[in-house]
């Protein structure tokens, strides 16, 4: 995303946006797939400016699952170029979409309702220095929900992609 016509950021990058005071901040808490198990931490937030509205997490990866990525042989991931998708040192995030999880605001827990450990696992991570375009976007979402009929591979428009249910925020 390293193009003019850049529409995602990090909060944090956003001094003139903030959360509603109806919402939690997230970051910094602890986020578990459906069977509990730890996925990392929630670093930031990626908010659609036009939009103006939170689309992802962005979640530190726990070293645990990185290290259980290394050790069981996986899909490989095809990139655009059609070269194996292979992680390297510092790619420790990954997106999650915001309609994807629920928040108990009193463990300050957040879970990814039916994303499981082994498609956390699997999904893709990008480095923090180099951020990440739509591609990679289908990417992760396609790992997140295979079966879904919309099949999200196309939608360069913002509107188009972002308004389904995936990104219905709490």
């Amino acid at each position: 995303m390293e193009n003019k016509d850049r529409n995602l950021y990090r909060l944090d990058e956003l001094s003139d946006y903030k959360i509603a005071s109806n919402y939690s901040d997230v970051r910094g808490w602890k986020i578990v797939d459906a069977d509990n198990q730890t996925i990392g931490k929630i670093d930031n937030l990626w908010v659609n400016k036009d939009m103006q509205r939170v689309v992802y997490l962005d979640v530190n990866v726990d070293k645990k699952l990185i290290e259980d990525s290394r050790i069981e042989v996986h899909d490989a991931i095809a990139n655009d170029n059609g070269k194996e998708f292979i992680y390297k040192d510092g790619d420790s995030h990954i997106i999650i979409p915001i309609g994807s999880v629920s928040i108990n605001k009193d463990t300050k827990t957040v879970m990814a309702n039916n994303i499981g450990y082994d498609t956390f696992r699997k999904t893709s991570r990008y480095n923090l220095q180099n951020n990440f375009d739509r591609n990679y976007e289908r990417r992760v979402l396609n790992s997140y929900y295979p079966d879904n009929e919309s099949r999200i591979v196309s939608d360069s428009d913002d509107d188009a992609f972002y308004n389904r249910k995936e990104f219905d925020g709490h």
